[in-house]
């Protein structure tokens, strides 16, 4: 049986912390760049932002993961919260790939929309689910994460709820917000290389 070392699991944290939010950064500001016809729809623009805001939330859902399985180990009392906001912040990630992936190929759209309710709910459970995981990382002792990051990831999605086309700033709110998980495995003593194999 193939097993994965922790530090392996451990290193998919900061890559995905980067990636997704300078992913979401690219797509908006592709998406203005798609817009400056007037219009936005299919063409290179709306293509290659899209697939970018699909791998972004891919890493998102990466990222959720990764936290989760750091906060099982420096948080154990809060397990059950932990795993609620994983939970949460998951089924807001899938509503964001079915959104996305309908916006690539209209025929999948047509075939299997996403219920209206789904569609509100969606970004809201993805925020209320990375938020909780965030806050716990900051608030848990020793502290895996300072105050002001999950303060600084919710400011990131202000602008983004206000308007889209505010989604450059945002996205640039939330990446140096989750910057600091850049150095997250290294400060987390779970997560440092013992030498053991497993």
């Amino acid at each position: 049986m193939t097993t994965v070392h922790p530090r392996t699991s451990a290193n998919l944290v900061p890559t995905a912390a980067l990636g997704a939010p300078a992913l979401l950064l690219l797509y908006g500001l592709l998406r203005l760049v798609d817009g400056l016809d007037g219009h936005r729809g299919p063409g290179w623009a709306w293509n290659l932002g899209h697939t970018f805001f699909l791998v972004a939330f891919v890493l998102f859902a990466v990222l959720l993961v990764g936290l989760r399985r750091l906060l099982r180990d420096a948080a154990p009392r809060q397990r059950a919260l932990t795993m609620a906001a994983t939970t949460l912040g998951l089924a807001g990630a899938a509503g964001f790939l079915w959104v996305i992936l309908g916006d690539l190929f209209p025929r999948l759209s047509d075939a299997a929309p996403l219920p209206d309710p789904a569609m509100a709910l969606g970004p809201l459970l993805f925020q209320v689910g990375i938020l909780t995981l965030l806050v716990q990382a900051a608030t848990t002792r020793p502290r895996l994460l300072p105050v002001w990051s999950p303060a600084l990831v919710l400011l990131g999605f202000l602008p983004i709820a206000v308007n889209l086309d505010l989604l450059p700033l945002g996205a640039a709110l939330i990446l140096v917000g989750l910057l600091p998980l850049h150095r997250l495995t290294e400060q987390h003593p779970a997560e440092r290389d013992t030498g053991e194999s497993y």
